[in-house]
């Protein structure tokens, strides 16, 4: 009995000296790690921004009719406003990923790092947030500009009984959910993958300082 209790103290110290040695290694390897992630969602946003302004280009190398109303609905205050709006939150967005990502890179302290990490995934939860807020408002725009700046809608619509009006309503419901429901279904893919593996680091850095 004696030899299995010098035995297991034994097993103790080997553990916690293990475990100190461990410790010492993880921290560099988490960081590592988090500052990747992060750099990889700078590049996703940059990539993003990019494809807004290709997509705001199309109009250009399309129709001539197309192109006329494009550019009739670009004068729009309203789509300006959205548009600037747009830019500019996602400019902001790419500013503060490049800078958690800086703040990781050099962080050497586990509790500042922990605190980075929290700061990162607000950054991504209110962006997407507001992305969707933005889709919605752009649906709605996008539905009352056409069916008042459409001559042919704009008849149809006046001739339209309670039923028909509420049957264009619903459908232009479901398509605005549909619409926000893609988005919301691509962020979580794309950011989502990226929070959790964050959140995994997070959670191995609270053993460390625990």
């Amino acid at each position: 009995m004696d030899e299995l209790e010098l035995l297991k103290k034994d097993w103790v110290k080997t553990d916690a000296k293990f475990e100190q040695k461990s410790t010492k290694q993880l921290y560099p390897m988490l960081q590592k790690k988090s500052s990747s992630i992060v750099k990889t969602l700078f590049y996703i946003s940059i990539a993003e921004l990019v494809f807004w302004i290709a997509l705001n280009a199309l109009p250009f190398f399309m129709s001539d009719t197309y192109r006329a109303k494009h550019e009739e609905m670009y004068t729009s205050n309203m789509f300006i406003i959205l548009s600037v709006l747009s830019y500019c939150i996602i400019l902001f967005f790419v500013y503060l990923l490049y800078k958690s990502y800086k703040s990781i890179s050099v962080t050497d302290n586990a509790r500042r790092l922990m605190k980075n990490i929290l700061k990162t995934r607000k950054v991504i939860k209110y962006y997407v947030l507001y992305n969707l807020i933005m889709a919605s408002v752009s649906m709605i725009f996008a539905f009352y500009y056409t069916s008042k700046k459409d001559p042919e809608l704009a008849s149809k619509i006046e001739h339209f009984s309670n039923t028909q009006y509420m049957t264009m309503i619903g459908i232009f419901a479901f398509a605005t959910i549909v619409f926000v429901g893609i988005i919301w279904l691509f962020y979580r893919l794309i950011y989502g993958i990226l929070l959790k593996r964050l959140n995994r680091n997070y959670n191995e850095l609270k053993k460390i300082e625990v």
